[in-house]
């Protein structure tokens, strides 16, 4: 199979998720306790007045007429309108997403930054104190839900240390940026979007920072066993060389796909996080459109959450099978 029809297989197989995204969340509305109505009709409405208003949002029509119009308009872009907001959907879901997406990738930095090096560390200093802090530390992480870590650092390093705020965003790192191009106090706006991020990023990026210490130790592990390491030491090259330029480079095939996938599960997965931190992402768009029993806005916030993570995973796909090409097979 050539690289072209792999690249056009996955993307066919993503149309198909994302179909079967759209129908589950869909079905959702019907299956859900309650009505939509009861969130938009005054508590003495009548019964005429609920009819009206059924027939205002679609409801009363055959449930196949209702989905086939909802995934029409879908097609051509239109989530519907948040008879909650009074506001496009559309329009009120890509705002919040830049939020999730800016999270989800500070995240993802404080994931890499921390876990790459420990992971190295601990591989090459195999059973020392070294190593057993590391896989300690790993441990901790995988084992630690991130609303409870988020609570915590709130309560030490907010309330009790007022270092970092407890919660809200500030200024975006679109902010940052512009302040260097409108030669603004860059180091007064960096600080005040590190004083918002901080805290939340690594609630998010915890766990995924000792999933990629796991697999970069494991990874080493298995790379300084090879002879071609041996051989290296053999030849009298610094050890530091062998271990950053030639282990570590052939280490981080595995890790760069998990960094993908990680990636797309820490956009869908920030929902518990913004809540705690009040972060004004995708996923407290979600807390708040399911407490008011906003279907529109729930049902365009999941979808494009689950599209964003179907996306990701095909881009790992593709990429990964344009690093090595074993793995596009007939």
């Amino acid at each position: 199979m050539s690289f072209g029809r792999f690249a056009l297989k996955r993307s066919l197989q993503g149309i198909g998720v994302v179909w079967g995204v759209v129908t589950v969340v869909f079905a959702l509305r019907f299956v859900t306790p309650g009505s939509p109505i009861n969130a938009v009709a005054p508590l003495d409405a009548t019964q005429e007045t609920r009819q009206a208003i059924a027939a205002e949002l679609g409801l009363n029509q055959p449930l196949y007429v209702q989905y086939g119009q909802y995934v029409f308009e879908l097609l051509q872009g239109d989530m519907g309108r948040s008879y909650i907001r009074g506001q496009e959907v559309t329009t009120l879901v890509f705002e919040r997403l830049p939020a999730t997406i800016e999270l989800a990738l500070a995240a993802s930095v404080v994931a890499i930054v921390l876990a790459i090096p420990l992971g190295v560390i601990s591989a090459t200093r195999r059973n020392e104190p070294v190593d057993y802090g590391a896989t300690l530390v790993s441990l901790g992480g995988i084992s630690t839900p991130n609303f409870w870590l988020g609570i915590m650092l709130i309560l030490i390093f907010a309330v009790e240390f007022n270092i970092f705020n407890t919660s809200g965003r500030g200024v975006d790192v679109g902010d940052v940026a512009m302040s260097v191009i409108n030669a603004e106090p860059f180091v007064g706006t960096l600080l005040t979007w590190l004083a918002y991020i901080t805290l939340p990023a690594i609630a998010l990026g915890t766990y995924f920072m000792a999933l990629i210490t796991r697999l970069t130790r494991s990874g080493m592990l298995d790379e300084l066993s090879k002879g071609y390491v041996q051989a290296a030491r053999a030849k009298g090259l610094p050890r530091t060389l062998i271990r950053y330029k030639h282990a570590l480079r052939n280490t981080l095939i595995p890790v760069i796909t998990v960094l993908g996938l990680q990636l797309g599960t820490l956009i869908g997965g920030a929902v518990i996080t913004e809540a705690v931190f009040s972060w004004p992402g995708l996923g407290t768009l979600v807390i708040e459109s399911i407490n008011q029993r906003d279907w529109p806005a729930l049902q365009g916030s999941l979808i494009v959450i689950g599209t964003s993570f179907v996306l990701v995973n095909i881009l790992v796909d593709v990429v990964y099978a344009y690093l090595d090409p074993e793995v596009v097979t007939d």
